[in-house]
């Protein structure tokens, strides 16, 4: 069987979903299961939703919920659902509503009750496209997700237990597929052992494939989206970038983790403990072979296999006094890194200061209040983080200039370098302003117009990918 989930522009109307249903019809044979997000945008919708009602602006909150249904039913009336699947719809809807004037009630929006709120979104679109498929003539069966999908009581990221949800999900699914029925769920969402909906964080739908596919012991699992698979780089930034043919999981990790938005990281976490290869492929051009994400890629015939940026970040230098760094710096200074739950992105060390890369979107008045007693604190905002990912970059000799050199002719000055820590990449930090334009001059460089798509290494180029469309 394989797992195949579908994002929010994949699903985003009636015409995606019926091309959906088209792509589905095609890999029937292989016993398929569908994890789908909601309908594109729509979780936006219900943040903003959910925060005008805690806010005291119910009307608000009505508004955008009158405009979330008439947008449900005449997707479900363009498929020409069933007349059950539209009576769960408006169900669903009218539960919402009831939500958000409770919140509007109570003036407050806890992680529980937000988590409660998104777990709309991914509900409608899966009973959504199971109606379509079955309109399409696919044995289709929706499955909750909130029923198989178990996790701790860390709303809003909460963090699956897989023991009883890979028994809950062979429980539910194993009839089903034994019957080549399609088995529908909605990604993102699960429940805590009490039955209290929470969600997997932002992206998390990914990772609800990923568990599907690791208890089900998928022969793949397939990242649906609306691009040709994973680039070089930003196809916005650089309009030559390249599908990547085959990549390695560390190098895939690595990307996503600096920037690359087309997979979400912890995706591939359970994927790679079953050494289960990852398709990401182009629910617009299902012909394209998009991108196979495995174990161990073969050699990019690139000296990098891609570059990734990440921009809005700031740069902590913390300056130990009396010129030493004493025993027991580090650890205290993580410490409380660690107390404020940031994950450092860089970090950088020297006799008499540290310095830390962090995500510029989080206040830190509070956190540097904390590093204060271990010495003197600066904040940099306005920075950016490039990545270059590759295979076996420390054992390259010259690498580092290479990449110095065509930084330097594009005029851009570097704050900050990262290589050491790890085999697989090399990063850097520069002023945001900088950043489109070292990208540009990197891609250039290391990516001439005239090679073939990365790794296209011969005829063999996808061993080890299963399954190959």
């Amino acid at each position: 069987m394989i797992v195949m989930k579908f994002g929010g522009t994949s699903v985003e109307d009636a015409a995606a979903i019926a091309r959906v249903a088209g792509i589905v019809q095609q890999h029937a044979k292989q016993k398929p299961v569908v994890v789908v997000s909601a309908l594109g945008g729509f979780t936006d919708s219900l943040v903003a939703m959910a925060k005008a009602a805690a806010s005291g602006n119910l009307p608000a909150a009505l508004k955008l919920w009158r405009a979330g249904r008439q947008r449900h039913l005449a997707v479900l009336s363009g498929l020409k659902g069933s007349s059950a699947a539209l009576e769960q719809v408006q169900e669903l809807l009218g539960a919402l509503q009831d939500v958000l004037r409770g919140i509007a009630a109570l003036g407050e929006l806890s992680p529980r009750t937000q988590d409660n709120v998104l777990s709309f979104g991914e509900m409608l679109s899966s009973i959504m496209v199971a109606a379509a498929f079955k309109a399409a003539g696919l044995d289709a069966v929706h499955i909750d997700s909130r029923q198989c999908i178990v996790t701790d009581t860390n709303h809003t990221k909460a963090i699956p237990l897989f023991e009883p949800t890979n028994a809950r999900l062979r429980s539910a699914l194993k009839d089903h597929l034994a019957k080549n029925r399609v088995p529908v769920l909605g990604g993102f969402i699960g429940a805590t052992e009490d039955g209290t909906p929470s969600t997997l964080g932002r992206g998390g739908s990914d990772f609800s494939a990923a568990i599907v596919g690791a208890a089900l012991g998928a022969r793949r699992i397939e990242i649906w989206t609306d691009v040709e698979g994973m680039l070089t780089t930003d196809p916005r930034i650089c309009k030559d970038a390249r599908r990547i043919e085959v990549i390695g999981f560390e190098e895939a990790s690595e990307l996503a983790y600096f920037g690359a938005k087309v997979i979400h990281p912890a995706t591939l976490i359970p994927a790679v403990e079953s050494n289960i290869p990852v398709y990401v492929l182009n629910s617009r051009n299902p012909e394209s072979k998009g991108t196979c994400i495995q174990a161990k890629a073969p050699h990019s015939t690139t000296t990098f296999r891609a570059i990734a940026l990440k921009k809005g970040t700031k740069i902590l230098n913390i300056k130990a006094p009396r010129l030493l760094i004493a025993h027991g710096f580090l650890r205290s200074l993580f410490e409380v890194f660690e107390k404020h739950s940031l994950s450092p992105d860089l970090v950088n060390t020297s006799e008499v200061s540290v310095s830390v890369a962090i995500d510029g979107s989080r206040d830190v008045k509070a956190l540097v209040n904390d590093l204060r007693p271990l010495g003197v604190v600066e904040v940099e905002s306005g920075k950016a983080i490039v990545c270059l990912v590759g295979d076996n970059i420390r054992g390259r000799i010259g690498i580092c200039a290479d990449v110095f050199q065509a930084v330097a002719k594009a005029k851009v000055n570097i704050h900050m370098v990262s290589q050491g820590a790890s085999e697989i990449n090399i990063s850097f930090v520069i002023e945001e302003s900088d950043a489109v334009r070292a990208v540009q001059a990197l891609h250039a460089h290391f990516f001439p117009e005239e090679q073939l798509p990365v790794s296209a290494v011969g005829d063999d180029v996808y061993a080890g990918c299963a399954g190959v469309a």
